[in-house]
This record gives C-alpha cells, structure tokens and sequence, in this order.
C-alpha cells in the first residue's frame, strides 16, 4: 500500500517536500492555507494573518545558480539575483514541470496533527483541516512534513521601547511595509539592520526627508556584486570552507572583515559591531554605504525613549518631528496545530536531529522542513532534507539512537551559543555547504571529490574550485540525474546570459614590436656583459661603447 504523507504548506519548501515524496513512491497531499503557491514570495498588497509577507521591491540575495531545485536549473536569460515576481515563475515552471500542483489543496488550512492511538506501531498521524467555506475534515496519514517557514510571526518587542504608547505618527513591523511613495517628504526611523530593514532603509530614503537607521549592535555588510562583477555568492567553494575548517576562527573572520573593509571602512560609517563577521547573519546590501555617503540615511545607535513626535537615541541625540517608525525586528516561529510535547519551541528553539526530525518521537515520521537560516539559500536545503526525510519514510535510511540524536542536538546548540552574538536570530544558523554536505552524506549523495578527480578529473576540478551549485547533490546516489554534470559545465554560461544584452566586442590590439624588442636588446645587452671576456676582441671593441665603465 502506498504511504500518504501529509504536506503542511506550498511554499518552496512544501514544492520540494512534494517532489521528493513522488520520486519515492510516496502519496503527497499539501495542504496550503492560501489560495496560491509561493509562500513567502508571493506578494500580496495586503498581510494575511499568520503568513509571510514581502514589500514590492524584494530581490533575492542569493544568485540564481546557487538557489535553484537541484534538478531543475533556473532559465539561462532569468537575472542572477531576481526579483520576487520571477522567483514566483520559477516556482511555477517547476511546478507545471513536475506537475505538482494537482497535489496541492489550496484555501485549506491544518488545526491539528495529532499522533492516533496506535503511533508507536503505525506511526500514523490524524490531520485536522478546514476549507474556506469552514467544513472541517478529518485525515490519516502515514507520515507528515511541516513547511511553513519561520516568517510568519512577526517580533514586534513594544516593551523595549519605552514611550511607544505616546508616539504620534506611525508604526509598523516590517512585514506590513509594503511602498515608499506614501511617506515622501517624511521623516522616518527604521529599527533593526538586518536584511528587511537595510533594504527598507535604502528604498524610503529616496522619497523621505531624512531616514534614520537605528541598530544595537551594527552589522558586517556584504556586497551582492563579487570580485569582476559575479555574484558574490559563486565565490564561495570547496577550498573556502576547507579555510574555514583549518583556520582559526578569528584568522578566517579577519581576512573576510579586512575585504568587507575595503570596500568601505565600516568604522567611518558608524556601521563597524563589536562582534566579528562570522558571529552574526551578515546583511546583504549593495546601496547602503551609497545612501550613507549621500547623507540620505544616518546611522543611529538604539532607541531609549518615544515621546510625541520625537525619537531620542542612547547616545542622547534626539531627532524631532518624525512621522514613522519600522520595526525590522525579526520574526518567531512556532507550530500551533502540533501538540507540545511532539515538539516544543521556547524562545526561538526547537530541539530537532539536524533541524528536521525530534529526536525523541517514537517513529520517525515527522519531518519538519526550511525551519534553518543559512548563510546561503533555503531552497536547496529544503529540498536536501526533504530528499533525506521521505527516504527515512520509507525505510531506507535509518536515524541513530536517541541518545546518539539528542547529543547532536546540544552539540549544535553549544556550538551556536558559543560562534553567534545571542539573538532569537540565531538560533537555526547554518553555513550553507557544511550542512548541505552533512545531510547529503546521510542521504548517500555527497560528492567523493578525490574519486572524481581520478574518474572524471574535468568534473572534480569544477565541483572543488567552482561554485557549490546544488547539482553537485544530484552526480550520485538516491535521485541521481542525469542532467548533472551538464548543468555544473554550463552553470558559468548560465551567470553570463542575461547579461549579454548588446554587442560588446573588445577592441582589437594593434600589434607592436617594441616592447619585444627592448627585451630582446636589454637581454642580449645583459648576456654580452656577462661573457664579455669570451667575445672576439673585433666585436668586444664595437660594443665597449654601450658597455658600463670598468
């Protein structure tokens, strides 16, 4: 009999969750709350309650090779780093490709999983849901993966902010920000640096009449634009995280700070934390220093008190007559359908072997997927781990003891508290090809470099020093493709594409002869002076004129 599986969410990750169950022979039944796919790429005017919600202008950080399903390479002419309306296409076309879609009931939405009666046999779950029209229903399910993300509640710490309850103009949380044109000519404060609120900072300074930009700690700044104008996140390879392994940790942070710097000086820009670079989610923003230097944002420090109309900061400036402040502060997350003791989430921490399975659960068929922020793109990791949970489903891959599963869990934690600065932000980091290849090695996918540089040594050479695109997870094992190779020996052709959008052919050189044949005189020169006692006395005579004096 075939297994059901029970996909909470059609977002990204419940996308892959799906594939990776038919590619197992698995039975996927989603269940999406909207009436659409996407989730938190999928812009809607107006937030709805308890969903993810992105302002107009959102372009993803992460460059295309690097984001996309491992199977399924995004178009050659899409830009590198998209905007959000592309990334919901992309999402589409895969979708249709796989023909996901008929697997997904939209406008449903899940009130309870709950294990039945008989779980430490059948590790079986009933699933609750109701439709738009309020009809509740009741499901059995053999296994069930939960994708709704970790953006969906947003943190909105009012109590931090002493005076709020006076203030006279707006505020929000970021998540309902949505367009800059209705506060131009404004003043305006946005609180917290990371991503959401670099960006919102930078796009409502163009219309307000001044932008403050208040941040606790200050952040490290990346740039979306690499070395010769490749997206940045290309150049991070096999050889850069072994560095990362080998190097002492304030070495590696060191020599990535003394790059971000050159840029510019991050102390000069009020921007330089006390943290070190590989300690925090760094922020990706390529205009920030720009509207800085323009004096279009001011960066502040945090904010002490509200009163009316006026904003005062801890180094005691006070900015007067400010019309509206954001508050870019973070989301939490949390599973209201999931009883406590499945698996419980205290201060932005949920106990999971490798992020994705609590460890302590009877069967192993409970997956929870996407709940991890990397330093690098979500979509290939969740579908990595939706790749390894469903061949758990099934069987095919067994987990370790319990004892062995908990371990891990406070291994990771320790490790965690000890490398990040403490942040509800930082509670599921992870770097982005360490866990890849963790997961992957549990999964049989890993690639063996030294095996493929004797086998294929052109391809080993390109999956070591090139970019680590998610094909390399599809060159063996479980969900093998073939398309792989091709893809890792095109992937460079791909970046280049959409780029190539007028001739540009580089001037041709006009040959010359004389930087050649100054060499060849000062070579020539130089070997006569060193043997000038073996030259015939005729010719010795003819060049003692351009020899140096004895």
């Amino acid at each position: 009999m075939t297994r059901r599986v029970a996909v909470i969410g059609g977002g990204s990750s419940g996308l892959a969750c799906i594939k990776s169950c038919l590619d197992e022979g698995l039975e996927p039944v989603c269940y999406e709350s909207s009436d659409d796919i996407g989730g938190l790429w999928r812009f809607k005017e107006n937030p709805e309650p308890d969903r993810a919600s992105i302002y107009h202008s959102v372009i993803i950080n992460t460059s295309k090779e690097m984001m996309c399903f491992s199977d399924f390479p995004i178009p050659a002419n899409f830009p590198n780093y998209m905007h959000n309306s592309l990334i919901m296409e992309y999402f589409r076309m895969y979708a249709d490709h796989f023909q996901l879609t008929k697997h997904i009931r939209f406008n449903t939405k899940v009130l309870q999983v709950r294990q039945r009666s008989d779980f430490s046999h059948s590790g079986q779950w009933d699933v609750e849901t109701e439709n738009k029209d309020g009809k509740t229903e009741k499901h059995i399910f053999d296994a069930v993966m939960i994708c709704i993300g970790h953006h969906c509640h947003p943190n909105l710490p009012l109590h931090d902010f002493p005076g709020i309850d006076t203030f006279e103009g707006t505020y929000f949380h970021s998540r309902d920000y949505k367009t800059p044109e209705e506060w131009r000519n404004k003043k305006a404060v946005v609180i917290g640096i990371g991503n959401s609120g670099g960006d919102i900072a930078v796009e409502l300074s163009r219309v307000t009449k001044q932008l403050y930009l208040s941040t606790r700690r200050g952040a490290w700044i990346l740039n979306r634009v690499g070395d010769n104008g490749f997206p940045l996140d290309l150049h991070l390879n096999r050889v850069l995280d072994f560095l990362q392994l080998i190097l002492p940790f304030g070495v590696f942070s060191g020599l990535g700070e003394r790059q971000l710097n050159q840029r510019f000086d991050h102390a000069l820009y009020n921007l330089k934390p006390k943290h070190r670079l590989f300690s925090q989610h760094p922020t990706v923003n390529d205009e920030l220093p720009n509207r800085i230097l323009s004096g279009t944002v001011q960066v502040k420090p945090n904010i002490r008190r509200l009163q009316g109309s006026s904003v005062e900061f801890d180094d005691g400036s006070v900015v007067e007559d400010v019309d509206l402040v954001v508050f870019a502060t973070g989301y939490r997350f949390s599973f209201p359908f999931l009883a406590s003791h499945v698996t419980s989430v205290s201060g932005n921490k949920a106990s999971l072997y490798k992020y994705v399975f609590p460890p302590e659960l009877e069967r192993p068929t409970l997956a929870i997927i996407g709940l991890v922020q990397p330093l690098g793109a979500i979509m290939p990791i969740s579908e990595m781990q939706a790749r390894w949970a469903t061949r758990v489903f099934k069987g095919c891959t067994k987990r370790p003891p319990v004892a062995s599963m908990l371990k891990d869990v406070q291994c990771k934690q320790e490790t965690m508290a000890k490398r990040y600065v403490s942040s509800q932000r930082h509670t599921i980091q992870v770097d982005y090809l360490h866990y890849m290849d963790e997961i992957a090695g549990l999964l049989g996918v890993r690639p063996n470099i030294p095996r493929l540089l004797l086998t294929d040594p052109r391809l080993g050479l390109k999956v070591m020093f090139g970019p680590s695109t998610p094909y390399q997870y599809r060159l063996k094992g479980p969900g093998k493709w073939a398309g792989a190779r091709q893809a890792i020996f095109t992937q460079w052709e791909r970046v280049a594409q959409p780029m190539q959008t007028r001739p540009c052919d580089d001037p041709k050189s006009k040959r010359s002869f004389m930087w050649p044949l100054v060499l060849s005189a000062a070579v020539v020169g130089w070997a006569a002076y060193v043997n000038r006692n073996n030259l015939p006395t005729a010719l010795l005579d003819k060049m003692k004129v351009y020899l140096p004096a004895q």
